[in-house]
């Protein structure tokens, strides 16, 4: 497949694409429409995103555009709300009426889009994590993150090397950490793990010390694995300290931002989590085909916006990489060929792994896509395998 940014020399994007024979008037811009949680309590998911999107679609317009065509970007802050993603949808679909969506920051607000998003019949790309989305396969919905499904197992593998036999679990009660749960119950046990404990938490709790102290009193428990996003882990990870519970902590690829780390604080440390090599690219093998992408990426994106990369704007990148991929292949914008083509998305290389898609796979990632990170001195650690 070929590289649409080459590092430093986005031009190159519009000469492959002014080779292929568009079907629109090269005066039409390619629309792409997206809804984000840009601000509210997934804003360290939104933010990232959007300011991914804008950079390289200024990098695309100012290089000459794609098939000489513009890109045209609307992008709706919905705040995490799954009401308004909805309604910014509709407003894509019909008003804005773009080519292609990429968006969707949350669980929440991806299903609450994905009903108008189908009977459109307009090619969405998610970059939200829950299995949901993308089981069973729905005709316009794709995505880019690794699965909730994936998280657990990749958790559960980690305990199971380390003899961890007996767990508690605590997670949201709503969108991502539900569904986190509900797929934690569905593979745990193909791992000889049990879980003794089990409580849950809204995401706009101050404080989960009597649902951790429950799962502290609770027999025989060696671990304790948090299923959420925003501040809830951060608060579950400070009140585990406070509690002195003695026994590892694991968080779920909701929480692989720096920002997670700057909330904890010292109660981080030695947390460990699933995530995409992006949050450690230095430590990555040399011989992996990630390393020069996700080390090219991060330079970038730190350079441009003075702060530290998340994997939630290598989402985003990723999102925008398949999908002019997809129309580079297409030769137009047509949404049905343009569907097509995503679907035909086959050994790119992104930041959140190595993506192969088919018509029954509609994130093409497999668990060798994450890493198992801990946080050491206020920074992710590679673990070995």
């Amino acid at each position: 497949m070929q590289k649409l940014f080459k590092w430093g020399a986005t031009a190159v994007v519009a000469a492959g694409f002014c080779a292929v024979a568009g079907t629109a008037n090269a005066a039409d811009p390619i629309k792409i429409g997206a809804f984000l949680s840009a601000t509210g309590p997934a804003s360290f998911l939104g933010e990232p995103e959007k300011k991914t999107l804008e950079m390289y679609v200024h990098k695309l317009n100012k290089d000459g555009g794609v098939q000489g065509r513009k890109i045209e970007l609307v992008v709706y802050d919905d705040g995490g709300a799954g009401d308004k993603a909805s309604t910014f949808a509709k407003r894509l679909i019909e008003s804005d009426k773009v080519d292609l969506i990429i968006g969707g920051s949350t669980t929440a607000t991806t299903m609450a889009a994905v009903p108008l998003i189908e009977r459109a019949g307009v090619p969405f790309i998610s970059l939200a994590g829950a299995v949901v989305i993308v089981e069973p396969v729905k005709k316009w919905v794709f995505k880019t993150p690794h699965t909730d499904r994936m998280a657990a197992e990749k958790v559960f593998a980690d305990m199971q090397k380390r003899g961890i036999t007996k767990i508690g679990m605590i997670s949201e009660d709503a969108g991502f950490g539900k569904s986190g749960r509900d797929q934690s119950l569905l593979v745990v046990k193909n791992y000889g793990i049990e879980i003794v404990a089990d409580e849950v938490y809204s995401p706009k709790d101050p404080d989960v010390t009597a649902q951790l102290t429950k799962i502290k009193n609770a027999p025989g428990v060696q671990a304790v694995f948090n299923f959420g996003f925003g501040q809830g882990p951060a608060i579950v990870t400070k009140n585990f300290k406070q509690l002195g519970i003695a026994v590892p902590l694991y968080q779920s690829h909701g929480v692989a931002s720096k920002d997670f780390i700057k909330l904890a604080g010292p109660a981080a440390e030695g947390v460990r989590l699933p995530a995409a090599g992006l949050v450690v690219p230095g430590q990555l093998a040399a011989t992996d085909p990630q390393k020069p992408v996700v080390t090219a990426f991060k330079k970038e994106y730190e350079e441009a916006f003075k702060s530290d990369v998340s994997t939630f704007a290598g989402h985003a990148y990723d999102g925008l990489q398949i999908a002019l991929a997809a129309i580079l292949r297409a030769g137009s914008t047509d949404k049905a060929k343009v569907r097509d083509e995503i679907e035909k998305t086959s050994g790119y290389v992104g930041t959140g792994g190595l993506v192969s898609m088919s018509p029954t796979d509609h994130m093409g990632l497999s668990l060798s896509a994450f890493h198992m990170v801990e946080i050491k001195n206020g920074d992710w650690m590679l673990m070995k395998d």
